[in-house]
């Protein structure tokens, strides 16, 4: 007993010491914690403008703050030089900052150039119906009675969620990522044509967008996109 007493009376000093420092470290933790402020934005005017073809593009610019000051002459501004004011198209242009411990934010303004003359819409859901098919070396597989999704954005351009008809997405079952998401511009005329379209789960897009059309009366719209050095000829009806 006498023995387990001393033992104790030993190393108490040495217990003491390591809760000590283990304290100590803790609170040197908590001391080093640090606090990060992002940049913030404040985008001029509209995040989405309309601007009519041929009309000269000025952008209203945007304020930044960082930490209550204000940050707005660190702004770096991208996209405004591959605005083309006479190809119907949404452009981005990006407004991004970097803090002093170089953590970079950023937000966007989508400018669209449109024809202000188209009003008619064919936004809705669609389906692929027969003649829609995928010709690859001369074989031809059809896939009617797959879903594709088209909204306005402006006047005349318009979204599409799969420009090929679903066929990777839907049909061979492979997911939302092999769907080509792009954007269409239906002219006066009836006819369509591409702005862009890409493939996420591949990287890729179109090599071709070819007979484009919208028929008014019966609402059925088709287009042949080459992609892959193969052809989907997708047509849709509501």
């Amino acid at each position: 007993m006498k023995t387990m007493k001393k033992y104790l009376i030993t190393c108490l000093p040495l217990l003491i010491m390591l809760l000590s420092f283990g304290s100590c470290s803790k609170d040197e933790e908590m001391t080093d914690a640090r606090i990060t402020y992002y940049v913030q934005f404040e985008i001029q005017g509209s995040n989405f403008v309309e601007l009519p073809v041929g009309t000269n593009y000025t952008d209203a610019g945007c304020k930044a703050t960082w930490n209550g000051e204000d940050y707005t002459s660190k702004i770096t501004v991208t996209g405004l030089d591959k605005i083309d004011k006479n190809v119907p198209g949404l452009y981005d242009v990006t407004y991004s900052a970097t803090n002093p411990e170089g953590f970079t934010t950023s937000v966007t303004r989508t400018v669209a150039v449109c024809d202000p003359s188209i009003t008619d819409d064919i936004t809705g859901n669609y389906v692929t119906v027969n003649g829609t098919k995928r010709v690859r070396e001369g074989t031809e597989t059809p896939y009617p009675k797959f879903k594709v999704n088209i909204e306005k954005k402006a006047p005349g351009l318009f979204y599409v969620d799969d420009m090929l008809g679903g066929y990777y997405a839907q049909k061979v079952g492979y997911g939302e990522t092999t769907a080509m998401k792009g954007y269409i511009q239906l002219h006066a005329d009836g006819t369509i044509t591409a702005c862009s379209g890409y493939v996420e789960n591949w990287g890729d897009s179109y090599t071709a967008f070819t007979d484009g059309k919208w028929d008014s009366g019966t609402g059925e719209i088709t287009w042949d996109v080459t992609y892959a050095k193969m052809h989907f000829i997708v047509v849709l009806n509501k």
